[in-house]
């Protein structure tokens, strides 16, 4: 489906809880959160539905999100029954990785595609302070055990957070280099919690172009994608680029994100979300709920305007 302005919307990102086993500082409050009622929570058979509604809109890419998708009770049911779903060409999940290591080869044979890992730092003691706790052997386990598996390709998904790791910038770009994985920098986006964060810690990603410029830009092949992807010289995988706010890429979005708590959210920068089950109440069909969803969506985000309002929602709440 095409919305207002044209761009073809052919990817729903799904968040299937809002709780997490790390307490990132950019993402949760360090006392952790209130968690939901269960039935405040998207049923996995309404997760199911959604995606079988909005398969004939023309989405065809589902991606996996929490907080921590990998805690939601019945996640490998919710995977067999999506990459079921006919017309579904790519089902992949994000995932800080702590779990991996048990649930990589589970989630290999339920139909899961590909994983995307969240990690900030390579250094044991930098890990431990960013998410509160966090255990980099863990991670570093499950991305090898998610290689051996073959949910690739991988991508490592690293927020640059200026006086905080942007000294590890080398060693993940030499990862890169070194390894068939895409080490993807991102842009500290202002969003709930980070918001209070963004103006003292954000640096651009124009800062890894500086301090490589053997770095050699490589064609789109998806143009539906935030990042622009890089490579050394001989170098195995790729070094992205994702710049939410020195360079937007609003006019290639071709998602919509459906939060653990039944929102749409046509726009990750906005605070405008459609209820599902409130519209459904109302006799309004799923199917033209997700067709409002996908008129809804602004040309652009608003992060760089001066009146700009942050985010109310923090990542977790939303979905990675």
């Amino acid at each position: 489906m095409l919305d207002n302005r044209g761009r073809k919307i052919n990817y729903l990102r799904i968040s299937v809880t809002d709780l997490c086993n790390l307490r990132c500082r950019y993402c949760m409050p360090e006392e952790g959160l209130c968690k939901k009622k269960h039935e405040d929570i998207l049923r996995i058979e309404e997760i199911e539905e959604i995606v079988q509604e909005a398969v004939k809109l023309g989405v065809n890419k589902v991606r996996i999100t929490g907080g921590e998708p990998l805690i939601r009770k019945g996640i490998m049911e919710l995977i067999k029954k999506v990459s079921a779903i006919d017309k579904i060409k790519d089902i992949a999940m994000t995932t800080n990785g702590a779990l991996l290591g048990k649930y990589a080869k589970e989630l290999k044979e339920a139909g899961l595609n590909r994983v995307n890992i969240s990690i900030d730092s390579l250094d044991k003691e930098k890990f431990y302070e960013i998410t509160r706790g966090g255990n980099i052997r863990e991670v570093l386990d499950g991305i090898e055990e998610a290689k051996r598996v073959g949910l690739m390709p991988i991508k490592l998904n690293t927020v640059l957070i200026g006086g905080f790791n942007d000294d590890e910038i080398e060693d993940f770009v030499n990862l890169a280099a070194n390894e068939d994985i895409d080490v993807r920098f991102i842009e500290l986006m202002p969003l709930g919690q980070a918001s209070t964060w963004a103006k003292e810690h954000f640096i651009p990603n124009t800062i890894i172009l500086d301090r490589f410029p053997e770095l050699i830009p490589l064609c789109k092949d998806d143009k539906g994608s935030p990042a622009q992807y890089y490579k050394m010289p001989k170098g195995r995988g790729r070094v992205g680029l994702i710049n939410p706010i020195s360079r937007h890429f609003c006019s290639s979005c071709n998602r919509i994100r459906i939060t653990a708590d039944g929102r749409i959210k046509p726009c990750l920068h906005s605070n405008y979300e459609l209820n599902i089950r409130s519209l459904r109440k109302q006799n309004m069909e799923l199917l033209d709920i997700l067709k409002l969803a996908v008129e809804s969506k602004p040309k652009e985000h608003t992060i760089n305007n001066y009146e700009f309002e942050p985010i109310v929602r923090n990542m977790y709440q939303i979905g990675g």
